[in-house]
């Protein structure tokens, strides 16, 4: 027994140097890999590649432009191309401070080749690649901030091996009207995106001053300023037989409202404003079920404006209270629950499902009615409770359960509890609690959703199994054998194979 005891504290003195060695070749690993994947916000700054050399003197790469003036909120395109290359960084800066943090934020035309990245507080402040695939043109677009500066410069680090790059490769230099010309030549291209929307296009940010005065409004975080690039905005402004509608928030690809009678998506009455190349389109559509939307082909909607700035996607639009004409278009004057969405899309306006769960107000609300300041949660509070009840009795209870009953047990054999050895009464004590921590559990999806649900995936599936195996667990030690009966070991194996069935979920 003394020499087992050595063996383990020998092996357990030999860990810390084992994980240190481990520590040490991540340490050095880690730079050896670079970036392949594109995460390069470490090189936010500097934009210098970690991959332990120096960078090239003379560029082999250009980056060009479609214009050379801009107003806040203008998209232009730009266009980085040269001989063949693995990776790339590309940023605009502040002419007059090239070491000033990246401003404005970016569009991609192609996902599968670039993706976007966030440096400093701006979102989308800058473009990167997504795999090391090699590649001779990339195209995005940059849209220039609220806060612009008179002249902003595009910058671009190239990467063409894995010791051979350049770095802060300066670009063309675009500057707002009246601004002084800039001193580097631009490689301009002959044609020109128009970047004026005189009808379209919103001078300025939302604000929330009206809310829960003139304005029925939704926050996410709550009392959020719609400026902010964290801030998820609705606002309905009953004006007339009409209602004014502002929705904002931080979104790559759409944003998107519903109303619904119900706390489930479907049969609900839908409004989605979609980046598509650097224009935002503002559609109607109809949800059935968790298919995608389906588009009005005639829209309902009237003032429509938008903006696309400091990593915001804002549009506004107006809509009559009653469209009778137009099927499946809710009513204003009624409650509805309000959903909130935000998700990617794709060339042409394809949208994707949402990646994060919708904002859904709390109650039914008439948004014609008593102006409010409201929020709303992302998930459930059945849904919350769920979670917590099941990480206290699979990650706390039945641990402490299974430690209990296989080191304390020869530790607490002569002492008793209630008639018992101690060891065995909390043992039992804790895996009761968890069986009935995951019976509460277990049942509280089901009155959330009203019964099963068909689109939650494998989930239910899981949670049914590792129900009917803490019930088993549970039936098999309350049935266990005496001590000192024939069938004992054998029970006692399979209540001890079974744990960590039960505890993995199988």
């Amino acid at each position: 027994m003394e020499r087992k005891f050595i063996s383990v504290l020998l092996a357990w003195m030999e860990l810390p140097g084992l994980a240190f060695a481990v520590w040490m070749l991540i340490c050095f690993y880690a730079p050896v890999g670079g970036y392949p994947n594109g995460k390069v916000r470490e090189a936010c700054t500097s934009m210098i590649p970690c991959h332990g050399s120096s960078p090239q003197l003379l560029p082999k790469h250009t980056i060009t432009v479609n214009g050379t003036e801009f107003k806040p909120g203008d998209s232009i395109e730009v266009h980085l191309s040269g001989p063949v290359f693995e990776g790339f960084f590309i940023q605009a800066r502040d002419a007059e401070h090239l070491e000033s943090p990246a401003l404005g934020s970016f569009m991609l035309a192609d996902r599968r080749a670039s993706q976007l990245l966030t440096c400093g507080r701006t979102k989308n402040s800058a473009v990167s690649h997504t795999s090391k695939a090699k590649k001779q043109h990339i195209k995005v677009y940059w849209i220039a901030p609220g806060d612009a500066p008179k002249r902003v410069q595009f910058l671009a680090t190239v990467v063409k091996k894995y010791r051979t790059f350049w770095v802060k490769i300066p670009g063309p230099i675009v500057s707002q009207p009246n601004a002084l010309s800039p001193a580097t030549p631009l490689h301009a291209t002959s044609e020109a995106v128009a970047t004026s929307h005189p009808v379209s296009y919103l001078s300025k940010p939302f604000n929330a001053s009206s809310c829960g005065r003139t304005k029925f409004c939704i926050r996410n975080p709550s009392n959020c300023d719609p400026e902010s690039a964290s801030c998820f905005f609705l606002s309905f402004q009953q004006e007339g037989s009409s209602v004014f509608i502002e929705m904002s928030g931080p979104s790559e690809g759409y944003l998107a409202f519903a109303l619904s009678h119900d706390q489930w998506m479907g049969d609900d009455d839908a409004y989605l404003c979609v980046g598509e190349d650097h224009h935002v389109h503002t559609v109607t559509a109809y949800l059935k079920g968790r298919s995608p939307p389906v588009l009005d082909s005639e829209n309902a909607l009237e003032d429509v404006s938008w903006r696309l700035a400091d990593g915001l996607l804002q549009c506004s639009f107006r809509r009559s209270i009653h469209l009778p004409a137009h099927k499946g278009r809710f009513n204003l004057n009624a409650s509805y629950y309000i959903f909130l969405a935000d998700g990617e899309a794709s060339e042409g306006g394809v949208i994707h499902k949402h990646q994060q769960q919708p904002l859904i107000t709390s109650g039914m609300y008439n948004v014609t009615g008593l102006p409010q300041d409201i929020g709303g949660s992302r998930s459930p509070r059945l849904i919350k409770a769920h979670g917590a009840l099941m990480f206290i009795a699979w990650i706390t209870t039945v641990s402490i359960g299974v430690i209990v009953a296989r080191f304390f047990k020869p530790v607490w054999s002569y002492s008793f509890l209630f008639g018992k050895e101690m060891w065995f009464q909390v043992h039992r004590m804790l895996m009761l609690t968890t069986v009935m921590l995951t019976g509460i559990s277990f049942v509280l999806p089901f009155i959330y959703r009203g019964g099963w649900s068909q689109q939650a995936g494998f989930h239910p599936y899981l949670g049914c199994t590792v129900m009917a195996l803490a019930i088993f667990q549970a039936l098999m030690a309350g049935f266990r054998p005496s001590r000192h009966a024939p069938r004992k070991a054998s029970a006692m194996r399979a209540h001890g194979c079974a744990a960590p069935c039960t505890e993995g979920g199988c």
